[in-house]
């Protein structure tokens, strides 16, 4: 493969003002990230007379020393509960994918900070994530819980339905049959429906004076049965190590309970990992840190997107596939981390499709094809990249900046449609794990194609340039305005003010991130970083099962 000549001027003007745009934005999620990280100062200090650690601190505290560890859904909730005193920071609940003992571990941690660790809707969305992530990669799963069970006021966002509350006991017992190592160790409170999740563990420790694990509390038991009991000899760590059953481990102190974990993930043995292919990782040529300068501080300005690749890959080589056909993909093999991988990114400006002479052989003009856009040819040349990456065992990485698929009757009378859903087949069917980066937008089919949240990204992370939609919200607006024949001029022109007001509220990074529709916000100059998490991760997962698309219409 050949390193990627880059034709970035760092002097330059516009990559001094687009770098300049890219800083703040990085400024704006800078601020975001630490408020959502910084606990209550008063309400740590009270953990810590009581001898507990806040959630991350745990994490951080079973993690091999120096080790990488990548939140998922940090924003979870963000500006989703402001009727809630202190709303719910990350949705309650910290999710981490981290290092013990040389292994690749699934951190599940309730936030007693927030709520006493009650479960809203979103709670419950970020912990079946976590449980996905332990389930596509194989990886052990560790529950640090300390939660009061459902908030009961929010009941109905959380129970019957299929992705429910009910869903994560589902997942406990399928992962158990899967033979992932699930280790828990209840902190704190572990209430209600709740304790059937360290109940369906592998195993389970308690802490003398700080755990508590029933089904129903004091209050509700003498409310139903009229007993008065106590909370040690109704769910107690030694009524449950002594009595019940139900622990097997007592600690005095959660440095002892933390310590247990990592020995338990220590001692398991070595598993057989995938067969993906893995040389000595090299750094990219060129400085990460120039990767701020690509992007234009627009959402309709154009670049090379080339050039962000060559920033992300080792060495800044890549090989690419059919380069001078469907040009508004670019599908390239190249190394991320040492790992093999196929790499599909739109095109940020347009391109030129050469034409055949006419049918008298004089020569024709080329077709101007919009960059970020996905035509016939180049939804065939990725179809058939993502078929070779599955026969080939190689992970795919999608880096998304697309507005949609073409529209219009040439494109139609063309097979769009066909041609669509040929790389919608092939995308849905893949079985080698895929990651997603929204680079800036990610419209319509065009999320679909390029492997939105639907599609099984093993993890899918946004930018905060990136903008998720149906569509752009000015076109939206337009559209429905052509429906709006009653309104007058003015009553069009408020209309149009509104809708795309909403729109792009509801398009940014941490809308999106909020509802877990990607799984955080990141640095531009993480994302190889992340990239290399989650190729080490997914190599846990040896069973790749055969590539089938069934019919495709050609």
């Amino acid at each position: 493969m050949k390193k990627y000549i880059s034709q970035i001027n760092k002097k330059s003007d516009d990559f001094k003002d687009r770098k300049g745009a890219m800083l703040t934005k990085l400024s704006e999620l800078n601020r975001i990230l630490k408020e959502t990280d910084t606990e209550n100062p008063e309400s740590v200090k009270k953990l810590s007379k009581r001898g507990k650690y806040p959630a991350r601190e745990k994490i951080k505290r079973i993690s091999d020393r120096g080790a990488e560890i990548l939140e998922v859904g940090q924003l979870a909730a963000m500006d989703m509960y402001d009727d809630i005193p202190g709303g719910y920071p990350s949705a309650g609940s910290i999710i981490a994918i981290t290092t013990v003992h040389g292994k690749k571990v699934v951190v599940m941690a309730n936030d007693p900070l927030v709520k006493s660790g009650a479960w809203v809707e979103t709670t419950c969305k970020k912990n079946l994530r976590a449980q996905e992530i332990a389930m596509d990669n194989k990886l052990p799963i560790i529950y640090m819980v300390d939660s009061a069970g459902v908030n009961l006021e929010r009941q109905a966002e959380i129970f019957p339905d299929k992705l429910h509350f009910g869903r994560i006991f589902r997942n406990n017992a399928k992962m158990t049959a899967m033979g992932i190592p699930q280790i828990s160790c209840v902190f704190g409170f572990c209430v209600a429906g709740g304790a059937y999740l360290p109940g369906m563990s592998s195993d389970l420790a308690m802490i003398t004076q700080h755990s508590s694990m029933f089904l129903a509390g004091p209050f509700l038991v003498q409310s139903a049965l009229g007993q008065v009991v106590d909370m040690e000899s109704l769910g107690g760590t030694e009524m449950h190590n002594a009595i019940s059953g139900v622990a097997d481990y007592q600690f005095d102190s959660e440095d002892d309970a933390l310590e247990w974990i990592r020995d338990q993930i220590g001692a398991l043995g070595n598993q057989e990992t995938t067969r993906f292919a893995r040389t000595t990782p090299e750094k990219p040529a060129y400085d990460p840190d120039e990767i701020l300068g690509i992007l234009p501080g627009n959402a309709t300005g154009t670049y090379e997107m080339r050039e962000i690749i060559a920033r992300i890959v080792d060495g800044s080589r890549f090989e690419e596939f059919k380069p001078h056909y469907g040009q508004t993909l670019i599908t390239c093999f190249a190394r991320i981390g040492g790992f093999a991988v196929g790499i599909v990114a739109n095109q940020g400006k347009a391109v030129k499709r050469p034409m055949p002479d006419d049918h008298l052989g004089r020569p024709q003009q080329p077709q101007m094809q919009l960059g970020n856009v996905i035509y016939s040819d180049s939804a065939n040349k990725a179809s058939h990249f993502i078929m070779l990456c599955n026969e080939r065992l190689i992970p795919l990485i999608f880096l998304h900046d697309v507005t949609g698929f073409m529209v219009g009757k040439m494109a139609e009378n063309n097979g769009i449609i066909k041609d669509g859903a040929e790389m919608v087949n092939v995308q849905a069917n893949s079985v080698v794990p895929k990651f997603s980066v929204v680079v800036r937008n990610s419209f319509g089919a065009g999320n679909y194609a390029m492997c939105g949240k639907a599609y099984d990204p093993r993890l899918i992370y946004a930018w905060p340039t990136a903008k998720l939609a149906v569509m752009d919200g000015g076109i939206a607006a337009d559209t429905v305005l052509l429906t709006k024949r009653k309104l007058d001029d003015e009553g069009k022109k408020e209309f149009r003010k509104k809708l795309v007001a909403k729109y792009e509220h509801e398009t940014s990074p941490y809308f999106s991130a909020a509802r877990l529709v990607t799984d955080g916000v990141i640095d531009p100059r993480d994302t190889r970083r992340v990239l290399i998490a989650g190729l080490e991760m997914a190599q846990n997962n040896p069973d790749i099962p055969e590539y089938k698309t069934g019919v495709l219409r050609f």
